[in-house]
């Protein structure tokens, strides 16, 4: 979730393919606009044949990505969904802080407020939505939902930055629109093994709003951040939300409380720090090295790997799945499939 504005600037740089992935946290496919002013490539061209690390590295970083969620899950069973979030801002921000103050000053005064921006709709908000999604939905089809972020960085690319829709693309939103449909109104919330004890399918529109939110973040770096290489701007946006996400947890939260009273509490940090540092610092150095032994388009294949994780997390956790969030997954995947592949 937290590393998905890295991977989309780093990915824009290659050809037109914009791979965004999120611990979530999905890659996104093809986007057609123009290349941006003066691109750094510090990590050269990619090779022509992808090499058996650029195998490994993929499969791990999907099985981070893929893990995020049934940590968000392990979580939230000592802390409430606005604490997950601002300890996972806070925890990632805190993280990164070294290379945020040694990028700061290099940042034109002009870029700050397309920062903030994708910071708090591509970080700060999504941390809090699937937090809360997570309380009465499986994580295993919040892993699967989060693939959604494909459609909606081509839908807002659409409507608000001039992007070319071609018929494929056009089939390929609505066949992630409408597998979002089958799964949820059909397949149901996964059952009640939730944090709270309670399913509620609708609560996966938290997931729709937070993948919009994606959609837009991968936008505006790749229209208005193009030239800054990815640790800039994910440690520089990490440093302007993260100081408000920390007094928050501080000052409006039982977060102190609660991890010095609260049973379990301890081990519940843990998991949210593990899912802040894995999907943010560690994610991004991977995806980096990943870029160099591979392709863009290579990369973006973990979107397919990324809910069959999740999904199997969520398994071993008792999770239920059945053959309507089967179908439903099928058609969202065939749908950023589509997406990866128009021209």
């Amino acid at each position: 979730m937290l590393s998905q504005n890295s991977i989309a600037t780093n990915s824009s740089l290659a050809a037109t393919t914009v791979p965004v992935a999120s611990g979530g946290g999905g890659v996104v496919g093809k986007t057609a606009s123009a290349t941006p002013k003066n691109p750094q490539k510090p990590n050269g061209p990619a090779p022509a044949v992808t090499t058996p690390m650029a195998w490994v590295l993929l499969l791990v970083l999907a099985t981070i990505w893929g893990t995020s969620f049934i940590l968000m899950k392990k979580g939230l069973v000592v802390f409430s969904a606005m604490e997950l979030g601002a300890t996972r801002v806070s925890v990632a921000a805190l993280l990164l802080l070294p290379f945020a103050l040694r990028h700061v000053g290099t940042v034109e005064r002009s870029r700050f407020k397309w920062l903030a921006v994708s910071g708090v709709v591509g970080t700060l908000i999504p941390a809090f939505l699937f937090a809360y999604a997570e309380t009465k939905l499986a994580s295993g089809l919040a892993g699967v939902l989060n693939a959604l972020t494909v459609v909606f960085t081509l839908l807002v690319g659409a409507l608000l930055f001039g992007q070319r829709l071609t018929a494929l693309r056009v089939l390929g939103i609505t066949l992630g629109l409408v597998g979002t449909v089958v799964m949820l109104l059909l397949g149901g919330s996964g059952g009640t093994d939730t944090p709270t004890g309670e399913g509620n399918a609708w609560y996966g529109i938290y997931i729709l709003i937070a993948t919009m939110g994606y959609g837009v973040s991968v936008n505006v770096i790749k229209h208005k951040l193009g030239g800054m290489t990815p640790m800039a701007v994910t440690a520089v946006l990490l440093l302007l939300i993260g100081g408000p996400a920390l007094a928050y947890l501080l000052v409006g939260t039982d977060f102190l409380h609660k991890l010095a009273n609260a049973p379990g509490a301890w081990v519940a940090f843990g998991y949210i720090a593990l899912l802040a540092t894995m999907s943010t610092a560690v994610a991004m150095v991977l995806f980096n090295k990943l870029i160099q032994q591979s392709t863009a388009l290579f990369a973006s294949s973990s979107t397919y790997l990324i809910p069959i994780v999740a999904l199997a997390w969520g398994a071993l956790d008792g999770e239920a799945f059945n053959l309507w969030h089967f179908a439903g997954m099928v058609i969202i995947l065939a749908g950023v499939l589509i997406i990866h592949r128009a021209k």
